[in-house]
C-alpha cells in the first residue's frame, strides 16, 4: 500500500509531466510506460526462477523494494524524456524483483481454499495507496501551485517507509523445495499445458489493456485541468478497491473463468464509452468500467497462477506469466500512443475494445477451474 501511494503519484502526474511540461506527445508517455512496465515483468521471470531455486523469498522483495525506493528522488531531478525513462525503469526493476516472490509468499502461506479471498486483499491494499494517491498529488500541487517537481520530492517518503516495513516485518517463510538448477530460460518448459494456455490467455489480456497514463490525457481532453486530471485514477481506482476483494472472494466459490469473462466484457464496454460517448459524463462511466474489469481480473488471474503452478515451481510460474504479459504491456502501450497521435483517442479505445473481444473468445479454450487447480 505504501509503495503503491508513492508510485502512483507519479504515475498520476507524468502524463501532464511528459506532455505538457517536458512538451511531448502521446506516443511519448506510451513508450515510458510500456518500456516501464515490460522491465518490470521482464524482472519477473529472473527473481521467480531465482526464489524458487534459493527457496528464499525475503532478499528479494526487500531488494525490489529497496531499488524502487531508491529510484523515487530520480523522477524530480528529470529534464528529458531519457531521465524520466531511466528513473522510471529503475522504478519498474525494483517491482519487478520483488513482485513474484511476493505473490509466491501469498500462495507459500494460504490454504487453497481461502486463496481467491488473499490474493483479492492483496489487491484491495495495493488498490487503496493507488487511490489515495491521485487526491495526494492534487492536494499536493494545489499546496505547492502546480510545481509537479516538488510534489515528486514530497512522494519519496511513503517509498521509504514500505522498505523500511519490509526489513521490519517481513518474516522468511518456511524454506520451499528448490526446482531444477536448469538455467532461467528453461521456466517455460518446467511449466505443464495447463499453465502454458493460462498465460498465453494473460498475454491477450494485457495485449488488451494499454497503461492507465492515457485515462488520465484523456480527462484532460475532456477538460480537465493538469491539476485535476488525476481525478480520472481517483474513480478508476475507487471502484478498483469496491470490488477487489469480492472478486476475490467470489473466484473461491465460482469458476475464476467465469469472472475473467465479465471483467473483458466491462472492459470492451468501458472501451466503447470513452470512444464514443463526449465529456465529463463519458469520461466517468468509462473510467469506472475500467476499475470494474480490473477489479474481475488482476486478483482472479493470480490466483488461477497459484493454482495452476506446483509449489516448487510457484515463483517461477508467477515470474514466466509477468514476463509474457510484460511484453504485451510495451506492444499495447506503444501501439496505443501511436494511434492516439494518429486518429485520435476514440481509435486508440476502439483497438483495445476489439483486442478485448478476441481475448474473450480465446478464453474459452481455458480448462475449468477443477482442471487448473
Amino acid at each position: 500500500m505504501l509503495m503503491d501511494l508513492s508510485s502512483e503519484i507519479y504515475h498520476s502526474l507524468l502524463p501532464v509531466f511528459i506532455t505538457v511540461t517536458l512538451g511531448l506527445p502521446a506516443a511519448a508517455l506510451g513508450a515510458v510506460d510500456g518500456v516501464a512496465e515490460a522491465t518490470a515483468n521482464f524482472a519477473k521471470l529472473a527473481s521467480g526462477r531465482l526464489s524458487d531455486r534459493t527457496g528464499r523469498r525475503k532478499p528479494l522483495v526487500a531488494a525490489g523494494y529497496g531499488l524502487a525506493a531508491l529510484s523515487k528522488p530520480l523522477f524530480p531531478m528529470a529534464g528529458s524524456l531519457v531521465a524520466v525513462l531511466g528513473a522510471r525503469f529503475a522504478d519498474r526493476i525494483g517491482k519487478g524483483i520483488r513482485g513474484a516472490p511476493r505473490d509466491a509468499i501469498i500462495a507459500d502461506e494460504t490454504p487453497p481454499e481461502i486463496r481467491g479471498r488473499a490474493f483479492g486483499l492483496r489487491q484491495a491494499l495495493d488498490t487503496v495507496g493507488a487511490l489515495l494517491a491521485p487526491l495526494a498529488a492534487i492536494g499536493l500541487m494545489l499546496l505547492f501551485a502546480d510545481d509537479i517537481r516538488a510534489v515528486f520530492w514530497v512522494a519519496v517518503i511513503p517509498a521509504a517507509l514500505s522498505f523500511l516495513l519490509v526489513l521490519i516485518a517481513l518474516k522468511e517463510p518456511e524454506q520451499r523445495l528448490a526446482a531444477s538448477s536448469q538455467k532461467m530460460v528453461a521456466a517455460f518448459r518446467d511449466l505443464d499445458r495447463n499453465m502454458r494456455r493460462l498465460i498465453a490467455v494473460g498475454f491477450l489480456f494485457a495485449l488488451a489493456r494499454f497503461s492507465e497514463g492515457f485515462l488520465i490525457l484523456k480527462g484532460v481532453e475532456a477538460g480537465l485541468s493538469q491539476t485535476y486530471a488525476p481525478l480520472t485514477l481517483v474513480l478508476f481506482n475507487l471502484v478498483f478497491l469496491a470490488f477487489a476483494y469480492p472478486a476475490g472472494a467470489l473466484s473461491d466459490r465460482v469458476a475464476p473463468r467465469t469472472l475473467l469473462m465479465a471483467g473483458l466484457a466491462v472492459l470492451i464496454a468501458g472501451d466503447l464509452v470513452l470512444a464514443g460517448v463526449p465529456g465529463l459524463a463519458g469520461l466517468a462511466l468509462g473510467v469506472a468500467l475500467w476499475g470494474a474489469h480490473m477489479a474481475l481480473s488482476q486478483g482472479v488471474m493470480a490466483r488461477m497462477i497459484a493454482d495452476a503452478a506446483p509449489p516448487q515451481l510457484r515463483a517461477t510460474g508467477f515470474g514466466a506469466f509477468y514476463f509474457v504479459t510484460g511484453i504485451a504491456t510495451l506492444l499495447a502501450s506503444l501501439a496505443a500512443g501511436l494511434i492516439w497521435d494518429r486518429d485520435g483517442s476514440a481509435a486508440a479505445f476502439v483497438a483495445g475494445a476489439a483486442v478485448a473481444a478476441v481475448t474473450l473468445v480465446m478464453l474459452t479454450l481455458l480448462p475449468d477451474r477443477k482442471a487448473v487447480a
